[in-house]
């Protein structure tokens, strides 16, 4: 899930970390196919381009900003991925699929994925039932135009047994670095495992929680209706907020020095390394996001490190340099923008305080 979504916030600094320190984002994906279909791993060519043509059309007035991804560069869909807007399975260049958005990128509709529709809605911050809101309302706009397959006992049909249903994952992107620190965090995971959520990466199914990102989502699709799922979820979140938080004072209280090296450490890297991978960025700017949101560093903006997080990212990094790059020269192109951007940002806030 995106991070331009908080980033772009016109909120001021203290403000910005109230809203967005712990949820970043929240996400509403529903799974949906046209009735009498195979779905899409099984259909032949035509079939999967009329499905295209025939969401296309029904989605064009909510969502004009249409990409067919077959013919598209890897760069292309790669710098999708890392804004959430498109699933993995669609990185590679599968045959008869697109991309709708609307201008503001924060509802997509991704079409012949693992299904024939694959719809979602984007919001700052945690705003689950905003973001169903807006999911549920597109859903019915498509709805008018297409006949989706829908079983009255089951609900809505999916290639997944696990979507079927309501078909819909909510999701929640969570900043958790106090409970990885103090080691609270794996209890946490079984346990919300027990009540029917699941915790991943943050870019979901098999990922890594690189930086501490962990999307929350439920796992149930049956049996309860879509808002009273979406409200259980956002109740969770909230009080995993509030253990995050917890977990976050322990530490600066408990671990006082560990704390304010960490941040320090974080900090210094990021603002002399001449090379950084990836991976070795979006772990540095999290402790250094931590340290903002404990008050340790104040020369940085937390708003500052949530773009960053975005724009390190390898297709990010190369579409800003308008070139391709091999994995060294992104190694040194990810250190010399960190480097540029904190260090012009540090000494900018050195001099006020002067």
């Amino acid at each position: 899930m995106t991070l331009a979504a908080a980033s772009d916030s016109p909120l001021s600094e203290e403000a910005y970390r109230e809203a967005f320190g712990v949820v970043l984002s929240s996400r509403v994906r529903l799974a949906r196919n046209l009735r009498g279909l195979p779905f899409p791993d099984r259909a032949p060519p035509a079939v999967r381009a009329d499905v295209l043509r025939q969401v296309r059309e029904a989605a064009a007035a909510e969502l004009p900003v249409q990409e067919i991804l077959a013919g598209t560069t890897p760069l292309f869909r790669q710098r999708l991925f890392e804004e959430h807007l498109i699933s993995r399975a669609l990185l590679e260049e599968r045959p008869e699929s697109a991309v709708c958005l609307d201008e503001s990128r924060r509802r997509a509709v991704m079409i012949n994925e693992e299904d024939h529709v694959r719809l979602q809605a984007i919001r700052a911050g945690l705003a689950l039932q905003e973001a169903w809101a807006d999911a549920n309302a597109l859903d019915d706009v498509l709805e008018q135009r297409l006949e989706y397959a829908f079983s009255s006992t089951l609900g809505y049909l999916t290639s997944c047994p696990t979507n079927v249903g309501t078909g819909m994952r909510a999701s929640a992107l969570m900043h958790l670095p106090g409970l990885v620190l103090m080691n609270e965090i794996e209890p946490i995971i079984r346990g919300l495992n027990k009540i029917g959520l699941t915790v991943r990466g943050r870019w979901g199914e098999g990922t890594a929680a690189l930086g501490h990102m962990f999307q929350v989502s439920n796992q149930i699709t049956l049996g309860l209706p879509e808002g009273r799922m979406v409200e259980d979820l956002e109740q969770i979140v909230k009080e995993l907020a509030v253990h995050e938080g917890h977990a976050r004072e322990r530490f600066r209280r408990e671990r006082r020095r560990a704390a304010a090296d960490l941040a320090a450490r974080a900090e210094g890297l990021l603002t002399s390394a001449r090379l950084m991978t990836t991976q070795e960025a979006l772990e540095r700017l999290s402790e250094l996001r931590l340290g903002i949101a404990l008050g340790l560093t104040k020369r940085i903006g937390m708003r500052t490190v949530d773009r960053l997080l975005l724009d390190v990212q390898p297709a990010h990094l190369q579409s800003l340099a308008e070139r391709a790059m091999d994995s060294e020269e992104r190694d040194e192109a990810r250190a010399d923008r960190l480097r540029a951007e904190l260090g012009r940002r540090t000494s900018r806030r050195t001099k006020r305080n002067a």
